[in-house]
């Protein structure tokens, strides 16, 4: 999801799903969320949260940083 200055938050969520071999609903229950978030967080049309981004973080057992990164405008490339 792009702010105020083109600046994004990028995720690997799909990824870390597909790895677990779980459902898109699956996760959105395993961390409290409807399947439509976690779909359109996939797409980086949404950015969750931080308490979201952690219990997602969490629930993987990984760094959030694995998960979420910042990226400026100028790194941009959408």
């Amino acid at each position: 999801m792009k702010g105020e200055f083109g600046d994004s938050i990028k995720n690997k969520v799909y990824e870390h799903r597909v790895l677990r071999r779980m459902s898109q609903k699956e996760l959105a229950d395993a961390v409290g969320v409807s399947k439509q978030t976690i779909f359109v967080m996939e797409k980086n049309n949404y950015s969750p949260s931080l308490v979201l981004a952690y219990r997602i973080a969490n629930f993987f057992e990984v760094d959030i940083n694995e998960i979420f990164s910042y990226v400026r405008k100028e790194e941009n490339k959408d």
